[in-house]
């Protein structure tokens, strides 16, 4: 396996980003207390290499569990639920997940699945969406008890309800890698994530400059993305902004307490942390039946990071007695103590309009978890 995967003609690059949506009449409408506007409907911020390969290609979870020293950390998470919540879901992922374990020596687990709202049909991106956040969520913590909410569909609403059906079920971190343009009622729907003890972690996007919903609620983890060169060992050459990670300033989310000092905007930045999103440095992926084909896929977006922080929550609530409440809270408050110590800062490259800086900014937020020690604090924050 290659410890840095080749450059390939962005042109041959699949893309399966979050659209932004143009502003509608149907926005100045009073809120729906149904759900959100139908017309905004989420899509996985999701990157593929445009090649299938019998083996892997890519970051293996080994190399990425050294890079950002998960490696250095006790405990696998036992006792901890990570939800992962997709629209469409995928009917092959338990064999799937069983090939990706064998393949990296992790210990087999059984994903327990819920449809809701009913099973529905297949959706090729949705697919490798919930491929993607199963297996590496499993590849960080190996011990956490896994369960996978369907939507039966990629709207605001279906998937709020499978959101809070994860809640029900037992799941203290939700990743949700997903999102949709923001709209002014936004606000009135941030109670899905406000929840006591639960950490909600969503994907900022993969358009550049720009802000999505739920990742800009002020109760959610918005997770951007970075450029992650590792050597042939695991060990960090460089992690760099990258260019496509979501990010800027709510247009409707006032700023929330703990970013005061942190950024100088009236409203709410995003992302508030970053993790490896680049396809080019990206992870393997094993999926049966994306369109047609079968085996190994490499995949970068924001989705790589949404649920690798799920299961970073894993690990540290497996060592609380109580799980963390108000996750956006205790982040913010150690990088003021600790930042160096606990946050890989970036501050080469942007998205477009914002440029990557000292400390916070809204391509990378605080910057990449360095786990061996944000982990520890985190546990006893």
């Amino acid at each position: 396996m290659r410890t840095a995967p080749g450059k390939i003609p962005s042109a041959l690059l699949v893309s399966l980003s979050c659209i932004t949506f143009a502003a509608s009449p149907l926005a100045q409408r009073p809120p729906n207390l149904n759900g959100p506007p139908e017309w905004i409907e989420a899509r996985p911020p999701i990157h593929i290499l445009p090649f299938v390969t019998s083996s892997p290609y890519g970051y293996s979870p080994a190399k990425m569990r050294h890079a950002y020293g998960f490696d250095q950390i006790t405990g696998n998470g036992a006792g901890q639920t990570i939800g992962i919540v997709d629209a469409y879901g995928s009917s092959s992922i338990q064999t799937d997940l069983n090939h990706f374990c064998a393949t990296f020596g992790l210990p087999a687990t059984t994903v327990r699945i819920y449809y809701p709202q009913g099973v529905p049909g297949h959706n090729n991106g949705w697919a490798l969406e919930t491929s993607l956040d199963v297996e590496w969520a499993h590849a960080i913590a190996p011990g956490a008890r896994i369960v996978l909410v369907v939507a039966k569909s990629a709207s605001l609403n279906d998937l709020l309800n499978a959101v809070d059906y994860a809640v029900a079920v037992g799941a203290k971190q939700v990743s949700m890698s997903w999102g949709g343009s923001e709209f002014w009622s936004e606000g009135y729907y941030d109670y899905h994530f406000n929840r006591s003890g639960v950490t909600f972690l969503a994907s900022s996007g993969d358009g550049g400059a720009g802000v999505m919903w739920p990742a800009v609620s002020p109760y959610v983890v918005g997770v951007g993305g970075t450029h992650l060169v590792l050597d042939a060992y695991g060990n960090v050459t460089s992690e760099t902004a990258w260019s496509e990670s979501g990010g800027g300033v709510s247009t409707y989310e006032s700023r929330p307490a703990y970013q005061n000092t942190w950024q100088g905007a009236s409203n709410r930045g995003v992302p508030d942390v970053s993790y490896d999103a680049d396809p080019y440095t990206g992870v393997p992926v094993y999926m049966s039946n994306y369109y047609g084909s079968t085996g190994w896929f490499t995949v970068g977006g924001t989705s790589i990071g949404a649920p690798q922080w799920a299961a970073l929550f894993a690990l540290v609530n497996s060592a609380r007695t109580y799980s963390i409440s108000s996750a956006d809270v205790g982040l913010y408050s150690l990088g003021k103590t600790n930042y160096s110590w606990d946050y890989r800062d970036t501050t080469y490259g942007n998205n477009g309009s914002y440029v990557a800086r000292p400390y916070y900014d809204y391509v990378t937020g605080l910057g990449s978890p360095r786990a061996n020690h944000l982990i520890p604090q985190l546990r006893t924050y």
